[in-house]
């Protein structure tokens, strides 16, 4: 059974920076995606990583700001953060795809097969 753990998360002032982290046990090579839920919305999907890390996708939202990346041999998933605004304030969860191909990422919460309990993400003065 895939375990997946979040790390990272905090406060952080407007503009300001955080790097997550996805620590996977058990088979590492899904793909994996970030997702986030603020309080009373919905769960939302903000970047993917295909398993080769060949194909990678953000959300509008948080292009030019987020980069996601993965280590395999670690079996770690980064999301790196700048830029930070009040509106990326929400729990941030790391999920793993087991059905995409090696090459393929898609981001969706409807893809996702195993998820982590999340890390909390404030953006606050």
């Amino acid at each position: 059974q895939l375990q997946l753990v979040e790390s990272g998360g905090g406060l952080v002032q407007p503009g300001g920076s955080l790097r997550l982290s996805c620590a996977i046990s058990g088979f590492t090579y899904y793909a994996i995606g970030w997702f986030r839920q603020a309080p009373g919305k919905a769960r939302e999907g903000i970047s993917c990583i295909s398993t080769n890390s060949g194909q990678i996708n953000y959300a509008s939202s948080v292009r030019g700001r987020f980069a996601i990346s993965r280590d395999n041999a670690k079996k770690m998933v980064y999301l790196q953060m700048d830029s930070l605004k009040y509106e990326d304030t929400a729990v941030y969860f790391c999920a793993a795809d087991r059905h995409s191909l090696f090459n393929r990422c898609v981001l969706s919460v409807l893809n996702m097969d195993f998820w982590g309990n999340g890390t909390l993400v404030t953006v606050s003065s």
